[in-house]
């Protein structure tokens, strides 16, 4: 098949311009994510959670009397605010129980201004609790239900906990949100902001190698010839340069 030099001239031209766009974009959103402080967009220092003892008094025996018949998967005991709870799964989601009393523990907007505020590492007051309605990009490896509890701080952090066992799921500020933009452009995916491996980083990924190869095709073809001809090619002398060079009467 013979392949016409103008008009892969021009393909390369065009597809050349929109890989370089991409090539900038990923200069500059790279250079910026390295500039940023991870410390920053981690939320800063976690404070270590206060562990305190259990009473005398162990509540299991109620909750197994609560969990009659239902199906657990799993049991786990932890810390939660100032008391232990056990982490019960079951088919139908996740329960606790404090473990000194057996009572069902709830995670209210309450309870999730409390850990936010235990988790956060200033002092800054809580300006706002929301039980989020869908999955946001801060947090859209989790599932709901899920707590946003804002701080009223120069960074406008956000807290996200757990409406199910009130663990504390992400911090999020400003200098995250530009981060998360930033890794957006980088990573070209403009839908979860998560994955290296889709279909459009691909293509333009094929489309440098291309742009790579059709370049070298054409730097032989047309580009390398016309310059050794210009260097084998012996100036031409005009008619003044010889009388110039011609000796005096």
């Amino acid at each position: 098949m013979k392949v016409h030099t103008h008009f892969l001239r021009v393909l390369h031209k065009w597809i050349g311009l929109l890989i370089g766009v991409q090539f900038l974009i990923w200069t500059i959103s790279g250079a910026g994510m390295a500039l940023i402080d991870m410390g920053a967009v981690g939320g800063g220092a976690r404070p270590e959670p206060a562990l305190v003892h259990l009473s005398a008094s162990d509540g299991w025996p109620k909750v197994q009397t609560e969990l009659a018949g239902t199906a657990v998967e799993s049991v786990s005991l932890r810390p939660l605010l100032n008391r232990y709870v056990y982490d019960i799964e079951t088919p139908a989601g996740t329960v606790l129980f404090d473990a000194t009393s057996g009572q069902r523990v709830h995670i209210d907007a309450s309870a999730a201004r409390r850990i936010a505020t235990a988790a956060y590492p200033g002092g800054a007051a809580v300006k706002a609790v929301t039980s989020l309605d869908r999955l946001t990009p801060a947090v859209r490896e989790h599932e709901l239900p899920i707590w946003r509890v804002d701080f009223n701080d120069p960074q406008n952090s956000s807290f996200y906990v757990s409406g199910s066992n009130g663990t504390l799921l992400e911090r999020r500020n400003d200098s995250w949100r530009v981060w998360d933009i930033l890794f957006m452009l980088h990573s070209m995916d403009y839908v979860n902001r998560s994955d290296f491996n889709h279909p459009l980083i691909i293509t333009v990924g094929f489309a440098a190698v291309w742009l790579t190869i059709t370049g070298l095709w054409l730097l032989v073809r047309t580009g390398w010839r016309s310059d050794f001809k210009k260097v084998r090619r012996p100036a031409p002398i005009h008619p003044q340069d010889t009388r110039d060079q011609a000796p005096a009467a």
